[in-house]
């Protein structure tokens, strides 16, 4: 062990977005990846975290579960690095918002599609997912809005903010929910997926089964 925080993720998933931060932030981060859904395939993770649900950080006495406020944590853990927006600093109320905004609003409804229309389709409740589609689609209109006219959401410059919110719209493309992306928002996504932060995030978490 090297003393370095542990994040329990499955590749691909909201975890993601503590892995690009950690890369983008330079900080060291060990991962454990596990196979989707752990609660089912890997039982003696419900040890760590008793909701079964990742991400989990582990720092010292430190658990985080929330995605969002992983990637926070890790980028300001050692002090405030670009990654984040600090108090006082121009924008530093929007950060907040569109770093909550990211599951609150947007992935929260793609979850829930997710649930009904992918995985447990045989159930009878497509209709409903497909309902929290559209529901997802309609939230993107903050997200359009606020990126006219910029290149990210906060403080002209790549955050935390745009890690939590590019994540999912990278996870849409993924999970059949594209169609009803705007296309300016799908080149915002291209333009983060072309960091080398991103990539190497990406190879990072290739060693584990996708949870997608």
């Amino acid at each position: 062990m090297t003393g370095a925080p542990v994040l329990y993720t499955c590749a691909g998933s909201r975890g993601f977005r503590a892995t690009w931060a950690a890369e983008e932030a330079g900080v060291e981060l060990e991962l454990e990846l596990l196979p989707f859904p752990p609660r089912y395939l890997a039982p003696e993770y419900l040890e760590q975290n008793p909701l079964g649900t990742v991400p989990l950080l582990v720092d010292g006495d430190v658990r985080m579960t929330e995605s969002c406020a992983i990637a926070h944590y890790l980028a300001t853990k050692e002090g405030f690095t670009p990654l984040a927006v600090a108090p006082g600093q121009p924008d530093y109320a929007a950060y907040c918002d569109f770093t909550y905004h990211a599951d609150a609003t947007i992935t929260f409804p793609q979850t829930v599609f997710m649930r009904f229309a992918l995985f447990e389709k045989d159930k009878g409740f497509e209709e409903a997912g497909y309902a929290y589609a559209k529901w997802f689609w309609k939230r993107l209109v903050k997200l359009e809005q606020r990126l006219e006219g910029r290149k990210f959401l906060c403080a002209d410059r790549f955050t935390v903010a745009d890690i939590c919110c590019g994540y999912a719209l990278m996870l849409a493309e993924r999970v059949g929910l594209d169609e009803g992306v705007p296309e300016p928002l799908k080149a915002y996504r291209e333009r983060l997926k072309d960091r080398e932060g991103y990539r190497r995030a990406q190879v990072r978490e290739s060693a584990g089964p996708a949870a997608i």
